[in-house]
């Protein structure tokens, strides 16, 4: 199998697939966002979608690393046993986070944000609903289905703005109970575009010829087999492993939105449009970082087998994941650079054609410009940990979950005395310090991992002396541009300041093509070739 080829086509996938969709949702909210208050913002999108993703987190994450690291003699009946168990665990996690969220943190004002208990309830029963998807996500991402878990997570997501936008124009006084039925409706479509997958793909003659190694939908139940546990036990001690690393991760993942919930930093207001800034901000990290990490975690476990160290390892497939490794470095590193370097000079221009004055106005420009620089660290640090994530041991993993207890304390520490300091922003320079502490351990593992070897895949992090020069200029002639012609001199200004951008733009990428070939002819002839197939 062409692991690589289709590692890549499904990458690609994702990333294009997802901006079609993600383009209308963008839209949608850009609308939404003209009906509804700061403080339900705030509540909708932090608090209870803190509580759903907590839950969602802490039930899955460590089974879906567990079992997506299995060789192809894996076991799916007890890999699929074991991945149930995800669903009472939900169950705990949404009960006990549901009472702390109804009892123990500030309730909002009933005629500002109504229905808070409503809301509690829906957020905690969607994520148990969609761990019932899990066994089919977990079956589709192993045998690489290309178009399933976008078309599935784009269709969702649509099927919730729509919903959102209606109830908003014709209901507002509904407040969260708005949000509550369009995020049940999110996660029910979730997981029946999984099921009506499998049971029209279960039987075909497409499986048949794939030797899928499920036959029927009742396979994907759980099952008992005479004369053997329930599950693997190797599977069941690494997800233990992930588990105790997972609920550190949530905490660095989510770790702005625990200290707002938790400590009370920032209004609920305030909250919202940090919510809003920060999901602008992640948009690259959703639509190519996050399915490069996904698709290429599975590529590298399937190419180098956990466990073994360089010189145990096919050779040829060492060479193969060092210079995969190598070019994804360096193409998520200039995809960041140049969202940082343009990022500085036209955040405020982009809050005020998305949001208004509401957005434009105050610290949201600031924390825009400081997003664009946490992109950078979080493209970095995504490629480096799906790489490690994909190679640790057991007891690997477990030492790495002592780095990640320490981390998390210290990065929730410096989050609350930076946003006392610095406000919003703070919060922000806080996750840049826990991304950059994250990517040196990464480093420092692959550093040890191919220095037994010939292989240098770190190198891909030192870009074109020619093009970072390009990056300098660009970003000066930018930044005087905004001072000269953006955001409050009319709209003929700010077409000048858009044409500069696009000039420096074009520069940028001309230097690329000259600068950085191998990299031109990776993305070409991996990301690209199949598209470029099809117009032919």
């Amino acid at each position: 199998m062409d692991v690589l080829g289709q590692t890549t086509r499904l990458a690609s996938s994702s990333a294009l697939l997802q901006v079609l969709f993600r383009a209308v949702t963008f839209g949608l909210n850009a609308f939404t966002l003209r009906y509804l208050s700061r403080e339900l913002l705030g509540v909708v999108s932090v608090r209870l979608t803190l509580l759903y993703s907590t839950v969602v987190f802490l039930a899955r994450e460590a089974f879906r690393r567990a079992c997506l690291s299995g060789s192809t003699k894996q076991n799916w009946t007890k890999t699929i046993n074991l991945l149930w168990l995800t669903v009472p665990l939900g169950v705990f996690w949404s009960i006990f986070l549901g009472l702390v969220w109804l009892h123990l943190l500030e309730v909002p004002d009933p005629s500002v944000v109504p229905h808070y208990q409503a809301g509690v309830v829906a957020f905690g029963l969607s994520a148990i609903i969609e761990l019932l998807g899990e066994p089919f996500w977990v079956l589709a991402q192993a045998h690489l289905f290309v178009r399933l878990k976008v078309i599935a997570e784009s269709l969702s997501v649509v099927s919730k703005c729509i919903l959102t936008v209606i109830l908003v124009v014709l209901y507002p006084q509904w407040g969260l109970y708005i949000f509550s039925l369009a995020q049940l409706l999110y996660v029910s479509v979730l997981v029946m575009c999984y099921v009506m997958y499998f049971m029209m793909f279960l039987g075909s003659p497409e499986a048949t010829k794939k030797s899928f190694p499920v036959a029927r939908m009742k396979a994907l139940l759980p099952n008992l087999v005479e004369d053997e546990t329930f599950v693997n036990w190797k599977e069941a001690r690494l997800t233990w492993s992930f588990f105790k690393q997972s609920f550190l991760k949530q905490i660095l993942t989510e770790g702005e939105r625990y200290v707002m919930t938790f400590l009370n930093v920032l209004n609920f207001g305030d909250q919202g449009v940090y919510d809003i800034v920060n999901n602008l901000g992640s948009l690259v990290a959703r639509f190519i970082f996050l399915p490069i990490e996904e698709s290429f975690y599975v590529f590298f476990a399937k190419v180098l087998e956990r466990g073994k160290n360089v010189k145990d390892q096919k050779q040829d497939d060492v060479a193969m994941a060092a210079n995969v490794l190598e070019l994804l470095l360096k193409l998520v590193l200039l995809i960041g650079l140049t969202i940082m370097v343009f990022g500085f000079a036209y955040s405020q221009l982009a809050l005020d054609i998305y949001g208004g004055s509401m957005l434009s106005s105050g610290t949201g420009p600031d924390l825009l410009r400081c997003y664009s620089l946490y992109v950078l660290f979080l493209a970095v640090n995504g490629v480096t940990e799906c790489f490690t994530f994909a190679l640790m041991c057991k007891e690997e993993v477990d030492r790495y979950n002592f780095v990640m207890l320490a981390l998390s304390f210290t990065f929730l520490c410096i989050s609350y005395f930076l946003t006392r300091w610095h406000g919003s922003v703070g919060f922000i320079l806080a996750n840049c310090f826990n991304m950059g502490i994250r990517i040196a351990h990464s480093t420092h593992y692959i550093y040890n991992y191919f220095k037994e070897s010939t292989y240098r895949p770190l190198a891909g992090l030192l870009p074109s002396p020619v093009l970072l020069l390009v990056y300098i200029i660009s970003g000066v002639i930018t930044g005087f541009s905004e001072v000269m012609f953006c955001c409050d001199k009319g709209w003929m200004a700010r077409l000048v300041h858009i044409s500069v951008g696009a000039l420096c733009f074009a520069a940028t990428v001309i230097t690329m093509f000259c600068t950085e070939t191998k990299l031109v002819h990776f993305v070409r002839s991996q990301f690209l070739s199949r598209y470029m197939k099809k117009g032919t």
